[in-house]
C-alpha cells in the first residue's frame, strides 16, 4: 500500500454547498483521497452533475436548504456519523453602507453564518461527530481585509471565523477539531460576471499574478480533513496568492 498521510480513505464527510463553486471541487476532490461523501445544496440537478464527476460508489445526495429550520432537520435525519464537515455554502451581496438593511443584512448572515452555525450545533448535540472529526469552514479573507461594498459579506465571515475558534476550544476535549480556510478570490461562475478590463486589473493585486482555482481550495481542506492535521485547530488557513500580504 502506498503511504499517504493526507488519505480520507474510510472517512464519511459532509460537504454544504456542493453544487457549484468550491464546495462541488472538494466534493470531488475528496472522493478521489476515497472518502464516502454525503453532498448537499438546493439544487438537485447541479448536485447530480457533482454526483457524476465524483469516483467511488456508496455517495448520497441529501436536497435541502439549510438556511432554514426545516432544511437543517431534514438533512440532520439523514446524516450518518460524520468524520468529516466542510461548510461550503455561501452567497456573496455587495452593497455601500447607505443601501444596507436588515432583510438583505439578514439574509446574508443567515446564510454565511446562522447556517454553518446551527448545523454544527445540531450534529454535536445529536452526536453526528466522531472522536476526532473534523470542521472545515469555508471564510474568505475579507474577514479582515476591506473592499468597498463589501461590508455586509465581511461582517459575516468575521463572525464564522470567531465561532470557528469558538468551538475549536469548547469541542477540543471531545477530540474534535474545528478550522477555517479563507481564500481570496476564487474562479468560479461568479467571476464571470466580471468584464475581463476588472478582471486584468483587480489580478494585478495578487503577488502570484491569478486568481485561485476552486480544485486549490479543495486541496486545503483535503489537508485539513485528514489525519495528517490532527494536532491542528483554531486555524485560519489564507489561501490568496500573496494578496493579503500589500
Amino acid at each position: 500500500m502506498t503511504y499517504n498521510p493526507f488519505s480520507l480513505t474510510g472517512k464519511t464527510i459532509l460537504v454544504t454547498g456542493a453544487s457549484s463553486g468550491i464546495g462541488r471541487a472538494i466534493a470531488i476532490e475528496c472522493s478521489r483521497l476515497g472518502a464516502n461523501l454525503v453532498i448537499t445544496g438546493r439544487n438537485r440537478e447541479r448536485l447530480e452533475l457533482t454526483l457524476s464527476a465524483m469516483e467511488g460508489k456508496g455517495h448520497s445526495i441529501v436536497l435541502a436548504d439549510i438556511a432554514n429550520s426545516e432544511g437543517l432537520e431534514l438533512l440532520v435525519a439523514a446524516l450518518p456519523p460524520l468524520d468529516g464537515v466542510v461548510h461550503s455554502a455561501g452567497v456573496l451581496k455587495r452593497l455601500p453602507l447607505k443601501f444596507v438593511n436588515e432583510a438583505n443584512l439578514a439574509e446574508l448572515m443567515q446564510i454565511n453564518f446562522m447556517a454553518p452555525a446551527l448545523l454544527t450545533r445540531y450534529l454535536y448535540k445529536k452526536q453526528l461527530l466522531t472522536n476526532e472529526a473534523s470542521i472545515v469552514f469555508i471564510s474568505s479573507v475579507a474577514s479582515s481585509y476591506a473592499s468597498l461594498g463589501n461590508i455586509m459579506y465581511m461582517a459575516s465571515k468575521g463572525a464564522l471565523n470567531s465561532f470557528m475558534k469558538g468551538i475549536a476550544l469548547e469541542l477540543g476535549p471531545s477530540g474534535i477539531r474545528a478550522n477555517a480556510i479563507q481564500p481570496g478570490m476564487v474562479k468560479t461562475q461568479l467571476t464571470v460576471l466580471i468584464s475581463d478590463s476588472e478582471i486584468e486589473k483587480d489580478v494585478n493585486r495578487y503577488p502570484l499574478g491569478r486568481y485561485g482555482t476552486p480544485e486549490e481550495i479543495a486541496y486545503a481542506a483535503i489537508y485539513l480533513l485528514s489525519d495528517a492535521t490532527k494536532w491542528v485547530t483554531g486555524t485560519l488557513l489564507t489561501i490568496d496568492g500573496g494578496l493579503t500580504l500589500r
